[in-house]
C-alpha cells in the first residue's frame, strides 16, 4: 500500500531538518506553501503539520507560525495515578491556546503528557467530552458574580463581557460553543441562566427571552470566530492583519477605479480603526438598544 501523501511529505520535512537545513527556532513551510509545493490540498497540508507536531518534531509559536521544535530535557513520563483529568484537560487547553482547537486529539494530548494514548480515556470518555471539559474549564476562570443587578442592561453586559473575555483570552472556545447544539456543563450554561434570569424578571415570552439570548450570543461568537481565523491566519503564515490589507491595496485601487464602488471609494480614504474589542463594544450597544425599545414599547401597550 502506497504511503499516504501527509505522511510522505512530513518526512521530507522531517529530513531537512534532519540535515539541518531547518535549525531550531526556523519556520518550516506553511499549510499554504505545503499547498503550493506539494500541490496538495488544504486538509492534506493540515495533516502534515499535525503529524510533525505530534511527532514532536515542531511547535506552534504565536506570530510565528510552526517552528522546528529547539532540543530540551526529556521529560519523566508522570505515573497513571498522578495524571487525572485536570491535567489531561489543562494540557489540551495549552494545545488549543497556542495552535487552534483543530490540533487537540487524544494522541497528541498524550504525547505532550508524555503517555500511552489509551491512559487518557480511563480519564476523558472522548475527543468530545474532553473539549466540553476544556470549555467548561476556561469559563470558569470568569464567574459571574453571586447576584444579577437590578438593571437589565447591566446584568445583560455583564454577561456579554465576561463570553467575550473568555474569547479574547481563549479563541479556540468559539468553536466549541454551538447555537443549535449546545454543550452541556455547568460554567457553559451558567452563561444562559443568568441572561434568562435577568430578562425573566419583565414577563418577556420565551420566544423574546430566546430570542435576544441568542443574539447576544451569536454577536459574541461570530466576532470570536473571525478572531479564532485571524489568529490561525497569522500562525500560518507569520502576517498580521495590517500587513496583509496591504497586499491587497493594489487590487482594492484597481477595483475602486471602475466606478462602480463609489461610496467604497470615499469612505475608503479615511482612517479606519478596526479593532474587534471596538467592534464588539459598538454591536453590544446596538443590541441593547433594541432590547431597550422593546420593553419600552411593551410598557406602552
Amino acid at each position: 500500500m502506497a504511503e499516504a501523501p501527509y505522511l510522505r511529505i512530513a518526512a521530507e520535512i522531517k529530513a531537512r531538518i534532519a540535515r539541518g537545513e531547518l535549525k531550531p527556532g526556523d519556520r518550516v513551510p506553511s499549510t499554504r506553501q505545503i499547498v503550493q509545493q506539494w500541490n496538495v490540498a488544504m486538509a492534506t497540508a493540515t495533516k502534515v503539520i499535525s503529524a510533525l507536531k505530534d511527532d514532536g518534531v515542531v511547535d506552534a509559536r504565536p506570530g510565528a507560525g510552526t517552528v522546528v521544535r529547539s532540543a530540551a530535557p526529556a521529560r519523566k513520563p508522570p505515573k497513571e495515578h498522578d495524571l487525572g483529568r485536570d491535567r489531561v484537560v489543562r494540557a489540551a487547553i495549552a494545545i488549543a491556546d497556542a495552535e487552534g482547537l483543530a490540533m487537540v486529539s487524544m494522541r497528541r494530548v498524550a504525547t505532550e503528557l508524555g503517555v500511552a494514548t489509551m491512559s487518557l480515556y480511563r480519564h476523558v470518555p472522548s475527543k468530545d467530552d474532553l473539549v466540553v471539559e476544556m470549555a467548561d474549564t476556561v469559563f470558569a476562570e470568569e464567574p459571574f458574580p453571586e447576584r444579577t443587578p437590578p438593571g437589565w442592561r447591566e446584568g445583560l453586559e455583564i454577561a456579554a463581557r465576561l463570553l467575550w473575555t473568555v474569547c479574547r483570552r481563549h479563541p479556540w472556545v468559539a468553536e466549541a460553543m454551538s447555537m443549535t447544539r449546545p454543550r452541556v456543563s455547568p460554567n457553559l450554561i451558567m452563561y444562559t441562566e443568568w441572561t434568562l434570569t435577568v430578562l425573566r424578571r419583565f414577563g418577556l415570552s420565551m420566544s423574546d427571552m430566546m430570542y435576544t439570548h441568542l443574539s447576544i450570543f451569536g454577536h459574541v461568537r461570530g466576532l470570536a470566530l473571525t478572531l479564532q481565523d485571524e489568529t490561525r491566519a497569522r500562525q500560518d503564515t507569520g502576517v498580521t492583519h495590517e500587513e496583509w490589507m496591504t497586499t491587497e491595496e493594489d487590487a482594492l485601487e484597481r477595483l475602486l477605479r471602475t466606478g462602480r464602488y463609489p461610496t467604497m471609494a470615499e469612505v475608503i480614504r479615511e482612517d479606519f480603526d478596526y479593532d474587534l474589542d471596538k467592534v464588539f463594544d459598538h454591536g453590544l450597544r446596538l443590541l441593547l438598544d433594541g432590547v431597550e425599545r422593546q420593553l419600552a414599547a411593551r410598557e406602552l401597550d
